[in-house]
C-alpha cells in the first residue's frame, strides 16, 4: 500500500489580520509538511499558496481553479517528486468552482478533488445542487484507486449535500478515524474586525474518500492561536489532516 498525507484549509482570503495571521500558517504548514494540501479562498496575485508552500522543508507545485474571477479561489499544492496529470477544473456557478488532478503514487493512483460550496445559510438547494454536479463530473473523470476530495463545503451535518456524497461511496476521514466528526471546524476563534457571521458554529470542512483507501488517523490541522495572543489563529476555519493508505 501507499501511504499519503492529505490537508484541506478555507485561508479565509486577504481578510481578517491576514499579515498578523500569515506567519502562524507559515509556522503550521513547515511542520504539517502534507503530500497533498487543498487550499480555498486563494488570492493568487499574493501568491498566497506558493507563499504556504514555500513555508517547510517540501517542495510544492501549485494547482489552481478561480472561482467567480480569475484571481480567486482554490488550490492545490503537490509535495514532489508525486506526478499530476489531468488537471481540470469545474465551474459550480453561483462564484464556485473544484478542481480535480491524478495523483501517481508508486504503486496506485489517487484522484484528488478540492472545492468549496456555496456559502448562504439559506444555500442548502445551492449546495446539493453543486454537490450532483460535481459528483456527475467525478463519475466521467479519469479512474483511479482512489477518491480523496477535500475542500469547505459549508453545509450543516444534516444537509442534502452531504447526504449525497455519502450516499456516492465517499466517508469522511476524520470521522472513520475518530469515531465522529469535529463538532466545528469554522468558526476557529479568530477574533477580527469584520468577521463572517453567516451561520452557527459547525463543521463544514471534510476530507472524503472513497475507493481503495483506508484511514489511518485524522486529526484538526492549523488550529493553534498564538501563543501570545490567543485570539488570532492561522484562519477563520480549521484545517483538516489525514494519513491514508491507498491499494
Amino acid at each position: 500500500m501507499d501511504r499519503v498525507h492529505v490537508a484541506t484549509l478555507n485561508i479565509r482570503n486577504l481578510a481578517d489580520r491576514w499579515f498578523e495571521r500569515l506567519p502562524l500558517l507559515l509556522n503550521d504548514m513547515s511542520a504539517l509538511q502534507p503530500d497533498l494540501l487543498g487550499l480555498q479562498e486563494v488570492v493568487y496575485p499574493m501568491q498566497q499558496d506558493r507563499l504556504i508552500g514555500a513555508a517547510g522543508e517540501g517542495r510544492y507545485a501549485t494547482h489552481r481553479a478561480w472561482a467567480g474571477r480569475p484571481e480567486y479561489g482554490n488550490a492545490l499544492l503537490v509535495r514532489e517528486p508525486l506526478a499530476v496529470s489531468a488537471v481540470e477544473r469545474l465551474d459550480l456557478v453561483h462564484d464556485r468552482s473544484a478542481l480535480r488532478a491524478l495523483i501517481g503514487l508508486p504503486g496506485a493512483e489517487v484522484l484528488m478533488v478540492v472545492t468549496h460550496l456555496h456559502h448562504a445559510r439559506a444555500g442548502e438547494n445551492i449546495r446539493d445542487e453543486q454537490t450532483a454536479m460535481l459528483l456527475s463530473w467525478l463519475a466521467d473523470g479519469p479512474r483511479a484507486t482512489a477518491t480523496v476530495m477535500v475542500g469547505d463545503f459549508n453545509a450543516n451535518p444534516g444537509e442534502a449535500a452531504l447526504g449525497r456524497i455519502r450516499a456516492d461511496g465517499f466517508r469522511s476521514a476524520y470521522a472513520a478515524a475518530n469515531g465522529e466528526d469535529p463538532a466545528v471546524t469554522w468558526p476557529s476563534g479568530l477574533v477580527a474586525e469584520a468577521p463572517d457571521t453567516d451561520g452557527d458554529p459547525a463543521c463544514l470542512d471534510y476530507i472524503w474518500v472513497r475507493g481503495s483507501v483506508r484511514v489511518e488517523s485524522a486529526r484538526l490541522c492549523f488550529d493553534r492561536p498564538a501563543p501570545d495572543e490567543l485570539t488570532l489563529y492561522p484562519s477563520d476555519h480549521l484545517g483538516v489532516t489525514a494519513w491514508l493508505e491507498v491499494g
